[in-house]
């Protein structure tokens, strides 16, 4: 069995490729780099740099490496450029995964893996918000992703093919052997933009509105570090591999933390004191969202080992000293 990763060189799909190379697994890589890096994979795994929406490029990858299974990470997830772009966010979202679909459809394969949002809640209407709770995104991200699952649970449904989607609340952290993490140039992640201000690499960090029905007026959201994620695809990887059902969860861990208290977290693993400057509202953005993680936990057993922002924090900053020097040694064209 080979497992086809999509998006293997972007920051979640690279923490999957090293945890099952771990784990002995087969597996072959497409990613076209606009994001992702070589760098960031094993040396064993092979890569082929192309558009996920390459349909014959997808038959010939799932042909000749016997391709059984496929987890789906290679997507556009920055929501306030979904807003400015998103006929951009529908097309590589939603339509490279019809492809994706259709190629899986038509060579035979029959468990598949989406890597979804907790974005298609929008503001949800109760917090902690479960599986059950109807969709309602707020942004072309969400929307894109929505798509997606309504599609794959229509293929499903008419061709036999099983599958698990996982709805990611906020990814963070990075692998605590530093063998990847998030690189990418001009991120927006908060924990990633406040990791990068402790550095010296941004001169500081903005905050999104500070009038929000929240305790200090700011976001809060559930952070879940990128190892832990990377464990729920492969709880539900063997999910499907037993013969499960096709089923949706939630990945977080059922507690948020404001955007105030991630910044003082940051200074306290830093020791810096980050300048911070109080901005509006961002489009699409809601007050706050944090998983019911109860499914994830009781059918797949999935158990978290990092649900401490503390120790999140510390590895992300850990990653971005270790880049930061990477980017030095490499020179200004790095």
């Amino acid at each position: 069995m080979t497992i086809l990763i999509t998006g293997g060189g972007g920051y979640v799909g690279s923490h999957m490729v090293h945890a099952l190379a771990d784990a002995g697994e087969a597996v072959v890589v497409i990613d076209d780099l606009s994001t992702g890096f070589r760098s960031a994979l094993p040396r064993s795994i092979p890569l082929l740099v192309g558009d996920v929406g390459n349909e014959r490029l997808l038959e010939e990858i799932i042909e000749s490496h016997g391709v059984t299974e496929i987890i789906h990470f290679a997507a556009s997830i920055v929501v306030p450029d979904s807003m400015r772009d998103p006929l951009g966010y529908y097309r590589n979202n939603t339509m490279n995964a019809r492809a994706l679909l259709s190629v899986a459809v038509r060579t035979g394969v029959r468990r598949f893996v989406f890597s979804s949002t907790a974005a298609v809640y929008g503001n949800p209407q109760r917090v902690p918000v479960a599986e059950t709770d109807p969709p309602a995104p707020i942004s072309p991200y969400g929307n894109s992703k929505l798509m997606t699952e309504i599609m794959l649970k229509d293929v499903a449904a008419a061709h036999g093919l099983k599958y698990v989607i996982l709805r990611y609340f906020n990814v963070a952290g990075a692998d605590p052997a530093l063998r990847t993490g998030q690189s990418t140039l001009g991120a927006t992640h908060l924990i990633k933009t406040a990791v990068e201000t402790a550095i010296g690499q941004r001169p500081e960090i903005e905050v999104y509105g500070t009038d929000y029905d929240t305790p200090d007026g700011t976001c809060i959201r559930d952070y879940i570090h990128v190892v832990d994620l990377a464990g729920a695809h492969s709880a539900a990887l063997a999910h499907l591999r037993q013969g499960g059902d096709s089923e949706t969860f939630n990945c977080g861990y059922g507690h948020g933390y404001s955007v105030l208290e991630v910044v003082e977290a940051v200074k306290r693993a830093s020791g810096s004191d980050l300048a911070v400057r109080l901005g509006a509202r961002r489009a699409g953005d809601p007050a706050a969202i944090v998983a019911d993680s109860s499914r994830i936990r009781a059918l797949l057993g999935w158990a978290p080992r990092f649900d401490n922002l503390d120790t999140i924090v510390s590895h992300a900053l850990g990653w971005e000293r270790r880049l930061a020097g990477m980017r030095k040694i490499a020179g200004p064209a790095a």
